[in-house]
């Protein structure tokens, strides 16, 4: 009997104690980092994996919202992912929504962590729009661009565009516009532009919702029909000037062509003793010369003439005979006999040496 009290004591003693070791045996840590991700009002709940090192832990989600506080179930229970898309259900944009998610491993569970309150049209994130095409003219750029989201009855969106022209100057021009179809005007012709392109999502006449801007794209205007037309007729003018000029050319070279070639000739020079003896005819430059023959003696002068021009040849000998006398020999020879004193030289064919 005290045995058995005993027993009950023990038992009532640590029973707590392993009731409570047991039931914390069968949970497991809750998800980490639980966050709603929306861009362009496609939502999902994203967690941190829960780490164990007994097996795979599956996750289930659930969900409620602002009108009705009661928890469902969503299409994401026991999944492995840590990502859970929403349902088409929850796509409303002016929903609150709660979600919550545990982790689950055979017989344990975690307690529930839950997300904070998410409203689609202010939390989520408003991507670029798409640039569909751009149409370049000389003075402006025709754009066309796409949603970055599928519009709702109701929805009212504008576009922000800012503009500047690629150079060293960095100001930029903006407007706004509430179409998809919009043309940038007052640009310069053949300069480079470049623009941005941004959402504003008006949620209340005094609530807008920005979003983010698109890459830079830059186009180069084109040049006007004006400019163009002016551009050929400067060439068709220059030209005709060319032509003019080759053309006018060419004839003053046919008229003066006598003058051209006189002037092209390199100058006659006379030598410096003759152009002494010419200024001064008194020097003694005869007398230097007679010298000059004693130290280098000149070859013999012969004129050679036939019989039919021997009148011509007496004339040449009258003239040589009239210069002043001179080193060297003179001789006027015709017929056979200038032949045989022709061969008989035995530098025949050179000229005199001065």
């Amino acid at each position: 009997m005290p045995c058995r009290a005993l027993r009950l004591f023990l038992l009532l003693l640590v029973g707590p104690a392993w009731a409570t070791a047991a039931e914390s045996s069968l949970h497991l840590p809750a998800p980490q980092n639980v966050m709603v991700y929306s861009y362009n009002f496609r939502s999902s709940l994203r967690w941190s994996p829960v780490k164990v090192d007994r097996g795979p832990v599956l996750y289930t989600v659930h969900f409620k919202t602002g009108a009705f506080n009661q928890w469902d179930e969503m299409n994401c229970t026991r999944i492995t992912q840590t990502e859970c898309n929403f349902p088409q259900l929850l796509n409303e944009r002016r929903w609150t929504i709660i979600l919550r998610v545990r982790a689950e491993l055979g017989q344990m569970v975690s307690d529930w962590a839950e997300s904070d309150p998410f409203v689609a049209e202010r939390n989520t994130t408003i991507g670029p729009p798409k640039v569909n095409n751009v149409i370049v003219n000389s003075d402006s750029l025709l754009v066309s661009v796409i949603p970055p989201f599928g519009s709702e009855l109701g929805d009212f969106l504008q576009y922000h565009v800012s503009y500047w022209e690629n150079s060293t100057s960095t100001t930029k021009k903006e407007t706004k516009t509430s179409n998809t179809l919009f043309k940038i005007i007052n640009l310069k012709e053949l300069t480079l532009y470049c623009f941005k392109v941004q959402v504003e999502f008006v949620i209340q006449p005094d609530l807008q919702k920005l979003g983010l801007q698109s890459v830079p794209e830059c186009y180069r205007t084109t040049v006007s029909e004006a400019t163009r037309a002016g551009y050929i007729i400067l060439i068709f003018l220059l030209t005709l000037f060319l032509v003019i000029l080759v053309i006018v050319g060419l004839f003053l070279m046919w008229r003066y062509h006598n003058t051209i070639k006189y002037w092209s000739q390199p100058p006659f020079k006379i030598p410096s003793h003759f152009e002494e003896y010419l200024k001064d005819p008194s020097m003694p430059v005869l007398e230097a010369l007679e010298n000059c023959a004693e130290e280098d003696p000149c070859d013999s002068l012969s004129i050679v003439c036939n019989g039919e021009r021997s009148q011509e040849c007496d004339g040449s000998a009258e003239v040589l005979q009239s210069l002043p006398p001179a080193s060297g020999t003179l001789q006027l020879l015709t017929g056979q006999t200038a032949m045989d004193k022709m061969l008989s030289l035995p530098n025949f064919g050179q000229d005199c040496a001065s």
